[in-house]
């Protein structure tokens, strides 16, 4: 019966340390995504800035072996 109880520890204790851990990464990558998306609409307002909404022909969009 101790035998058990120290294995069933044992096995809390490192899935609590895969739980930490797991947090930590996804934190991170939370972290970077966070960043990307502000990356993202910094450009695409700089682009807007860049190049006001002009009118667009479709025929501009055709590749040229047409």
């Amino acid at each position: 019966m101790d035998s058990r109880l120290t294995e069933l520890e044992v096995k809390i204790t490192y899935a609590e340390d895969q739980i930490d851990e797991l947090n930590r990464t996804v934190f991170r990558q939370q972290q970077q995504i966070d960043a990307l998306v502000a990356a993202v609409e910094s450009l695409r307002q700089h682009l807007q800035t860049a190049h006001p909404a002009e009118a667009r022909n479709l025929r501009d969009d055709i590749p040229p072996h047409y």
